[in-house]
């Protein structure tokens, strides 16, 4: 039997797209207008070439488990279609060797109208399982799921996050020799990630082939054994999963904070927005990174269209590790501060004393309610850089890397009786 699982060959796919045509002249308009007069909104659509994944080869070995990471729109969910038969590639090919079991949406592969236990029964015969073969794995997979009250009512009644907990299940304990995974770990609670992600190992060392993507990137690197990093559809490069996160992350924070007023990716009634950030020490002066310890300033500048001074404002600057996982949050409101900031623009300050954060990068989101309501919400809206400070005042500089510091004291117990020879 071959070492290899899967051997993707140049896989290319593309969509088109449609665009409204270009007019040179009124006359080409008011043509095109009389031509269309019955057509859906009076317009033509002109077809363009979207290429979601090009020229794009590897290899993975049984038993391996292989992370693919990348930004939104990199081709990485349609390059787990491809490998798990759902979609046709428009060039190149994927050989797979070995039954798949995909969990690539919520709710894929179930029948909202059959209930929990006919679903189990549906994949198992997809995956071309015997009925006692399902019925050997079917209480070990309920339990997984954690869905035994829910099992015999119909799927479509189910939560996002039932589903995919039964999705998963399903798919990791019916024996696939290939085990296809999109972004389990977004939803669930941690409790479940983390069975996730014991399954997946199991799964492996069982000589099983896992292809997970992940945007968690701590999740990658603990549990994948190598990585593709895809950009703009195509193969950018292939690894040891920490130098391609590294590679990965490093691209991610080159986006330039002074540009957080263009931001497009931002949710909120934009009854104020956030149009800049800088970092400072404590006498307000600009600096490029801080060190563990420092007292610093965060300086966030804001723009509002309002004509009438703003109350009930409460922001945010929530701090996360490089690896995608939560530090902290600080909170005017929840500081017991109540900001008062005047129409059109300004700034607020959050000041941090003896900054609680190992040297690393960190990146910081950034969150304005006004009277409980979204104004503004901007993820990885700024980056900080943390340098080795004397954070514990002992002359020495803090030496872990991303994490959060904890001021503490210690005392010998000298009037313990323990380990005292009678």
């Amino acid at each position: 039997m071959s070492d290899v699982a899967i051997r993707a060959t140049d896989l290319a796919k593309s969509y088109k797209i449609g665009v409204a045509p270009a007019h040179d002249s009124l006359r080409d308009l008011l043509a095109h207008g009389a031509r269309s007069i019955f057509r859906r909104n009076g317009r033509t659509a002109v077809e363009e070439e979207f290429w979601a994944l090009k020229d794009v080869s590897f290899e993975v070995g049984r038993g391996e488990v292989l992370g693919v990471i990348g930004r939104n729109g990199a081709g990485k969910s349609t390059l787990l279609k491809i490998l798990s038969r759902i979609t046709e590639p428009a060039a190149g090919q994927a050989e797979i060797f070995g039954r798949v079991g995909s969990l690539l949406e919520v709710g894929t592969g179930f029948h909202p109208e059959l209930t929990g236990r006919e679903n189990i029964y549906l994949n198992g015969a997809i995956l071309g399982m015997k009925k006692a073969e399902i019925a050997r794995k079917f209480d070990e997979i309920v339990d997984f799921a954690g869905v035994e009250k829910f099992i015999d009512t119909p799927a479509k009644h189910y939560s996002s996050g039932m589903y995919v907990r039964l999705a998963f299940a399903v798919a990791a304990h019916l024996e696939p020799e290939i085990l296809i995974v999109d972004e389990v770990l977004a939803v669930g609670d941690a409790g479940f990630q983390q069975r996730c992600l014991g399954k997946m190992g199991t799964i492996a060392k069982e000589g099983r082939t896992v292809v997970l993507v992940s945007h968690n990137m701590a999740a990658v690197q603990g549990l994948c054994s190598r990585c593709l990093l895809l950009s703009g559809g195509k193969l950018a490069a292939s690894g040891p999963p920490r130098n391609l996160v590294e590679q990965y992350l490093a691209a991610v924070m080159t986006r330039d904070a002074g540009s957080l007023e263009h931001r497009s990716d931002r949710r909120g009634s934009g009854q104020l927005r956030f149009s800049g950030f800088s970092l400072e020490d404590s006498d307000g002066k600009p600096i490029d990174f801080a060190l563990s310890g420092q007292d610093i300033n965060l300086a966030i500048s804001y723009r509002s269209d309002a004509d009438v001074p703003i109350a009930g404002l409460d922001v945010h600057v929530t701090f996360y590790t490089a690896l995608d996982q939560f530090m902290f949050t600080c909170s005017s409101e929840g500081s017991g501060y109540h900001l008062k900031v005047s129409p059109a623009t300004g700034r607020v300050v959050c000041h941090i004393p003896e900054l609680p954060l190992a040297p690393g990068r960190y990146s910081l989101t950034l969150l304005a309610r006004i009277r409980g309501a979204v104004a503004d919400w901007v993820t990885e809206a700024a980056y900080l850089t943390v340098e080795a400070g004397d954070y514990f005042g002992t002359g020495r500089l803090t030496t872990h890397k991303n994490g959060f510091l904890v001021k503490h004291r210690w005392s010998d117990d000298v009037s313990s009786d323990v380990g005292t020879a009678s």
